[in-house]
């Protein structure tokens, strides 16, 4: 059992090994430092054996979790600081995840990025003398990049604490700053580093603020309970901290307070329901020891018992829950960053300024999978209210970026609109109460949007161009790019045969659809209903968009002779990877019983990491039993009615957006031009991608600026002034200081007294003839009455 977390371990550190050999040995390792990617792919390749190998160690424990300490940095009275370990079912598989698309990229990556072996004639940057660029060639470089990030990832995804989680969170965005900004010569290239940097370190400000009273309220830092010591999913949760089978353990191992109260009748209470979920009468309110502690703390002090009184007039304050959920939102917001969700979305376009690798692997298996991840990780803490907040932005984030690639022309900015899409439906799911089916879909989704952005990088490294309006008619040229681009596109829509088969996608957004169509069933007002319908909407528009770049990139007459002409199959080392991934991308999530989606391995392994369904918002009404939200369970969307009616919908949205861009771009019924000249007013919003870049620079740049240019004038003009003047006054009075007090006073005063000595010395020397002479007399005479005095005064 404890070979797990070494394995995984071992596999987390061998990219930090990698990374320290390429940065101190980098340019050296061979031509051009081209053994660096040996290196690189040696130590991520390794990563992925291990990491399958702890997996199957995994499959044969009946442990809810692994959790430990590795090393103590520090220790502050009851503040420790360590570097630990978290191990679940969540944690096995995306090690394995991540570890075989960063495998594939880095096999990817040897062929995009063979320029960077020689020096580079960059032609998008144009000297003084109207002359390009030409700098070395950076191939190590990119692999070292790439290999710490890889390491950071992988860290969020073993972190065993919160302090730990943060430092590799923050780590990440460094590396993204490196990576996206490569091309560091290119100013747009440096403008999106920056942006992406600055836009989520305000996301990351209140994550810092959730973790904060997170640690403060409970008191811990850990995730699992460690060496007896109650974690914080143990004390926020201990009835539910994981599946019901191991609540016992969990709540006997850990110190709690609870109150029972009587839940609102749900969805959750239909007669087709699993029997385990209709025989709860009651269900615990759970509160952290820690939180009813610090409650009650000075009342203990005075030698008053913590009586069930203290619990209960506290618990009616709602300190406690509202702590709680100001520790989720906080945390959410850091995630909204990383996974580039409404409203901090607009660094993520711009990421495309990066190399074609790195967006492959900033889009699906590192960088915004790390916000969804930690959703998933922080999961038992979310209450019903901060996961409303969830479902609401990843509804609006969904739709919106869908909306925005439907005019895009730019290859890889269509799959980064794609892209918030996909976050947005996971986000939604978790909100809704779907944390399989998100996790699900953040799986599937790292593997066919891997697999799509890199067969977009082949298709750039051929024709050099990003635009769409640059292609068409590929197919010929680039057969093996071109299919299996087509796979990842059925898979992102979601293709199958309802209730029979279908790619991945399919399963993961079924299964979206059908617990939002739980969720939208209890709606009370409406707007979980709109929710359910934008989501189900969005799934047309995916299918929309995706057939479009594919018909205009591979379909169709050639719109640029020249490029076609030189247009070529990407190398074996690019193809190959694209293979591997279209291997996952249709099978994956594929069933062992295809009318039963829960049979697929996958989807079991991450149910049994499932966090217990116990989401009900409890307000000051509490004492009564009423409850304002309930989040529905998540295995009630197995049912067979919920099930059909959301596969359904599901294939009817995706077919019906296939359909219209077949007859648009592929059969050439409607031209997109009249159609966009007669909805000018939305296709100029659309393509003004909302007009958030220019809203925020309105609202938050120009402002900040503005406010820049008057504190500037006001240290130039005021400041600098006063400081001028100030050493002026200074100079002033240091020179009369100098004039009247130390020349005229001091320096008066000393000479005065050495005159006065000089003076005396003149006095006695007045004594002093220099006559040898003289001074033999007066020795005598001195010597004759000393011993006159001596003869008669003694004597006497």
């Amino acid at each position: 059992m404890e070979t797990i977390p070494t394995l995984l371990g071992a596999a987390w550190l061998l990219p930090l090994v990698s990374f320290t050999l390429i940065l101190l040995f980098g340019p050296r390792m061979g031509k051009a430092g081209k053994a660096a990617s040996y290196v690189a792919i040696g130590a991520i390749g390794g990563g992925f054996v291990l990491s399958l190998i702890a997996l199957f160690q995994w499959r044969g424990i009946d442990e809810p979790y692994l959790a430990g300490e590795w090393y103590t940095l520090a220790q502050f009275d009851s503040l420790k600081l360590t570097i630990g370990y978290y191990v679940d079912t969540l944690t096995v598989v995306m090690f394995c995840m991540v570890t075989l698309i960063a495998t594939c990229i880095h096999f990817y990556a040897v062929g995009y990025m063979h320029e960077e072996l020689h020096d580079v004639t960059d032609h998008e940057v144009t000297l003084a003398d109207g002359s390009h660029l030409t700098r070395p060639g950076r191939f190590h470089r990119f692999f070292q990049y790439l290999s710490l990030f890889c390491f950071s990832m992988l860290g969020i995804v073993i972190s065993g604490n919160i302090a730990m989680t943060f430092v590799f969170w923050e780590l990440v965005g460094i590396c993204s700053y490196f990576l996206i900004g490569f091309y560091i010569e290119r100013k747009s290239a440096s403008t999106a580093a920056n942006k992406a940097f600055i836009v989520n370190r305000v996301g990351d400000m209140g994550m810092i603020i959730g973790l904060m009273v997170l640690f403060t309220t409970l008191g811990t830092f850990n995730f699992g309970d460690v060496d007896g010591e109650p974690g914080i999913f143990s004390l926020v949760r201990p009835e539910v901290a994981h599946h019901d089978d191991h609540a016992g353990r969990d709540a006997a191992a850990s110190p709690f307070a609870t109150v029972a109260l009587a839940p609102k009748a749900d969805a959750g209470d239909q007669s087709d329901h699993h029997g385990d979920h209709t025989a709860h009468a009651t269900r615990p309110l759970v509160v952290p020891q820690g939180m009813f502690d610090a409650a009650v703390r000075d009342r203990v002090a005075a030698g008053e018992e913590a009586t069930a009184e203290n619990l209960e007039a506290w618990q009616s304050s709602k300190l406690g829950y509202g702590l709680l959920v100001i520790a989720g939102l906080g945390i959410f917001c850091g995630c909204v960053g990383k996974s580039a969700q409404f409203p901090l979305h607009v660094w993520l376009p711009d990421a495309m300024e990066g190399p074609t690798p790195v967006s492959a692997l900033v889009h699906s298996a590192t960088m915004v999978a790390a916000g969804v991840f930690l959703v998933g990780r922080f999961y038992p803490v979310f209450t019903p209210e901060v996961l409303l907040a969830i479902a609401v932005i990843g509804c609006f984030t969904l739709f919106m970026a869908a909306t925005i690639a439907i005019t895009a022309t730019d290859i890889k900015r269509v799959l980064a609109y794609s892209t918030l899409s996909q976050l947005g439906y996971m986000m939604f799911a978790l909100g809704v109460g779907g944390w399989v089916a998100g996790m699900l879909h953040l799986i599937t989704h790292a593997f066919f949007k891997s697999l799509l952005f890199m067969c977009s990088g082949s298709v750039i490294h051929a024709v050099h161009s990003n635009e769409m309006t640059d292609m068409g008619g590929l197919l010929k040229k680039m057969p093996i790019t071109a299919y299996t681009m087509l796979v990842g596109c059925l898979a992102i829509i979601g293709a199958g045969i309802p209730l029979v088969i279908g790619l991945s996608g399919y399963y993961s957004k079924d299964a979206i659809l059908a617990q939002a169509m739980l969720f939208a069933e209890q709606d009370e007002n409406g707007l979980f209903r709109l929710m359910f319908f934008v989501a189900a909407g969005g799934a047309a528009i995916t299918a929309f968009y995706m057939f479009r770049l594919w018909f205009m990139t591979f379909l169709g007459e050639p719109r640029d002779a020249h490029r076609y002409e030189h247009a070529h199959e990407s190398p074996k080392v690019m193809t190959y990877p694209l293979l591997v991934l279209s291997f996952f991308a249709i099978f994956v999530a594929t069933p062992l019983t295809s009318l039963d989606m829960t049979t697929a391995p996958l989807t079991a392994a991450l149910d049994e990491a499932r966090p217990a369904d116990d989401h009900q918002a409890r307000t000051a009404e509490d004492a009564a039993g009423a409850t304002w939200l309930s989040i529905p369970y998540e295995h009630d969307s197995h049912t067979a009615r919920i099930h059909t009616q959301a596969g359904l919908i599901a294939f009817g949205t995706a077919m019906g957006g296939l359909l219209l861009a077949c007859c648009i771009y592929w059969w050439r019924l409607v031209n997109p031009r009249e159609v966009a000249d007669m909805f000018r007013p939305i296709y100029r919003f659309l393509l003004g991608k909302w007009w958030f870049d220019e809203l925020y620079d309105r609202l938050f740049v120009q402002p900040t600026f503005f406010f820049s240019r008057i504190i500037a004038g006001i240290d130039k003009n005021l400041i600098d002034w006063l400081i001028d003047n100030l050493a002026a006054g200074t100079r002033w009075f240091c020179v009369g200081f100098d004039t009247w007090i130390d020349r005229l006073f001091v320096d008066g005063l000393v000479n005065w007294t050495a005159r006065k000595i000089y003076a005396i010395g003149l006095a006695f020397r007045a004594v002093q003839t220099g006559n040898l002479r003289q001074y033999i007399v007066l020795i005598v005479v001195g010597t004759v009455a000393l011993f006159i005095l001596a003869t008669f005064g003694f004597a006497g």
